[in-house]
């Protein structure tokens, strides 16, 4: 049980933290704030039509192909740090690992993912 002792603290400090925020955040808030506070604003311009907009896809695939070459980053650094200790056979894994996101970028470069349109 004293293993689970100090998870169990720092539950608790977390419930409590967050309790006591939202506390504080709504005895300092405005009790009845202008309409003026209400309203929208984005870089001066009024709001027109819903807020709910759909984002083109083509926003999501660059998200998405970002994400994978940002997990090469992370992998890259690492390896290079270590490849003349770790020998010739990291250094095939790590080119079978590109060479698999290479695949994945002139997949998304023949469909069109990173033109603009």
């Amino acid at each position: 049980m004293s293993g689970y002792l100090p998870v169990f603290i720092f539950a608790v400090l977390i419930v409590a933290f967050g309790v006591v925020s939202l506390v504080v955040a709504r005895l300092l808030r405005p009790s009845n704030p202008a309409t003026v506070k209400l309203t929208n604003y984005e870089c001066g311009a009024e709001p027109i039509g819903s807020a709910w907009v759909q984002f083109p896809v083509g926003f999501y695939l660059v998200a998405l192909v970002f994400i994978v070459f940002d997990a090469l980053a992370v992998f890259l650094f690492p390896w290079a740090l270590v490849l003349r200790s770790a020998g010739l056979e990291a250094f095939w894994v790590m080119a079978v690992f590109v060479a698999i996101l290479g695949l994945g970028w002139l997949y998304a470069y023949r469909e069109g993912v990173l033109e603009w349109k």
